[in-house]
């Protein structure tokens, strides 16, 4: 009798176990606090342009342009270090008509790289009050950089600038920091002024 004990038991827990159910848990994204939107002065002697920027970012001079020497020493980086977001800043001196429409050509190029990843593009204008004019892009979807703009006054200063992130797209886990730096960026260019 002894032996069928445990033939018993094994029996009886085979026979009471059911099979597990499991419920996939849906995807998420890490939260972000942000910062409260402050703003101080970049005016630095000797650069054509000044504008308001983050009190959270820091300004890293571009020395290096795809393992070249960077074409001017006015372009900069504007690095949100708790954000993990990097707006590029590039400047020209425009000498002549020829110059402007090659500038708005490659401006163009660059922005509609994207896209191939983008559900759209949607360019806005604008004038700010300091006479600076330009175009600001919104670009949608999985696309590497959700915002760029370009400035200029048409004869002297033209400036383009693109929002990247160190990561691998996706517009969801994004979508909270775009969202954040684009106030940030239609801040930069509401202040920008030539020198």
């Amino acid at each position: 009798m002894m032996r069928y004990i445990p033939l018993f038991l094994l029996c009886l827990s085979l026979l009471s176990c059911k099979p597990a159910s499991y419920t996939p848990k849906p995807r998420g994204y890490y939260a972000v606090s942000f910062p409260k939107h402050e703003y101080q002065q970049f005016n630095v002697p000797g650069y054509p342009y000044s504008f308001e920027y983050p009190v959270y970012a820091n300004i890293i001079k571009d020395t290096n342009f795809f393992g070249k020497k960077a074409e001017n020493p006015w372009w900069i980086d504007i690095d949100f270090p708790t954000i993990g977001g990097k707006l590029y800043i590039s400047y020209k001196v425009i000498s002549g008509q020829q110059t402007m429409d090659k500038l708005l050509a490659d401006a163009h190029e660059l922005t509609y790289y994207h896209d191939k990843k983008a559900n759209y593009i949607e360019p806005q204008s604008f004038v700010n009050n300091y006479g600076v004019s330009g175009v600001l892009f919104n670009v949608g979807g999985d696309a590497a950089s959700a915002y760029q703009f370009i400035a200029s006054d048409s004869v002297k200063h033209y400036l383009r600038g693109a929002l990247y992130f160190d990561v691998t797209p996706n517009a969801d886990s994004l979508r909270p920091m775009n969202e954040f730096l684009k106030q940030d960026i239609e801040h930069l260019v509401s202040t920008l002024r030539w020198q």
